[in-house]
């Protein structure tokens, strides 16, 4: 695991180092612990009820993302329990956020997942409580920014990815691209986002390469998930 954590973060991306989301779906809370042995420090959860007993029996010490696709019903507990949540895609999803974020915290860290542009496999959707494929779409982006920034309980720190599944490496540095020089452009309007949050177990070289600040890594670091 220690190996696996070193080769993700080796490289700097587009501001500097590349933090490293340790994705503890599907795995217990041992895995959790053995990561934190590691000198992990940031991990992913896609479902509530999953993540809520590992952040239980982890305390603080760990930095707590959101990655799975937001509901209405599941925003208080990301807002209570979470450091991040990485896949808001709507204004009445960050404004329920907002409101639901303990006063006497820090603001939650937030990024805007984007919609990919390239099609995946026909039939293909995320299944559960995992990230939706869908996203923000590229022409809403800079309301949607606004909105956030102008949120008091929230922190808009860049911006998520999620391709499709089963695209090759030159179609995956035309997604990875193209996010970049969309946080390019929100920069230009005035945000100030230092986070653009792309690539996983079998494509965050590329990802990093094409300006990822910030890797998500399951398999990688875990093994095929139980």
């Amino acid at each position: 695991m220690a190996q696996a954590a070193s080769r993700a973060a080796a490289t700097g991306g587009y501001a500097g180092p590349v933090t490293l989301v340790a994705v503890s779906k599907g795995h217990p809370v041992a895995a959790v612990r053995e990561g934190l042995a590691a000198g992990l420090g940031h991990f992913g959860e896609n479902y509530l009820q999953e993540a809520l007993p590992k952040i239980a029996a982890t305390g603080r010490e760990p930095v707590w993302h959101f990655i799975g696709r937001i509901q209405s019903n599941k925003t208080r507990d990301i807002a209570l329990h979470f450091a991040w949540a990485q896949t808001v895609t709507s204004a009445r999803i960050a404004e329920r956020l907002s409101a639901q974020r303990p006063h006497h915290g820090e603001p939650l860290q937030v990024c805007i997942q984007l919609e990919p542009m390239a099609p995946g496999p026909a039939g293909e959707a995320a299944s559960g409580g995992g990230a939706s494929r869908a996203g923000c779409p590229h022409g809403d982006l800079p309301a949607l920014a606004a909105v956030i920034a102008g949120l008091p309980r929230l922190h808009l720190r860049g911006l998520m990815l999620l391709p499709h599944a089963g695209l090759d490496a030159e179609a995956l540095r035309v997604e990875y691209r193209a996010a970049r020089g969309l946080l390019d452009e929100l920069n230009a309007r005035g945000h100030e986002l230092d986070t653009l949050s792309m690539g996983m177990s079998g494509d965050f070289e590329i990802a990093i390469e094409e300006g990822s600040t910030m890797i998500r890594i399951g398999t990688a670091l875990f093994g095929e998930r139980t």
